[in-house]
């Protein structure tokens, strides 16, 4: 991808997971639970960090490779937004909207990937 001196933070996709990696400090801040909520910080950092690990690599192939890595932290942090709901530490309301931002991100990360994929393809 090339990126004619363009930051990370250009990338909504990186936008949209840091919004979400706010909400996450936010509302887990001040959970006693400290395993849980250091988890839970840490996979949504995870999202973040490797859209941007992978954006500054040299090549396409390393960028879509850290944005799987991203897709898979995003799993992890949906899966620990439904425990936490069963853990009753957020109300169903808060895990369904910040479920539906990672949704977003998902689909933006997908498409970057299959972007790259191609973009892989043809410099063959």
């Amino acid at each position: 991808m090339k990126k004619k001196e363009r930051k990370v933070e250009d990338l909504l996709v990186w936008q949209q997971a840091i919004s979400v990696t706010n909400a996450i400090y936010l509302h887990f801040n001040s959970l006693q639970d400290f395993g849980f909520r250091n988890q839970i910080q840490r996979a949504a950092v995870s999202v973040s960090n490797n859209i941007a690990e992978g954006f500054y690599r040299k090549s396409d192939r390393e960028f879509k490779r850290f944005l799987t890595i991203a897709l898979g932290s995003m799993g992890e942090l949906k899966s620990m937004l439904i425990l936490a709901v069963h853990l009753k530490y957020i109300s169903g309301t808060l895990q369904s909207i910040l479920t539906d931002q990672l949704n977003q991100i998902g689909k933006m990360i997908n498409s970057l990937i299959n972007y790259l994929g191609r973009e892989i393809e043809r410099s063959k």
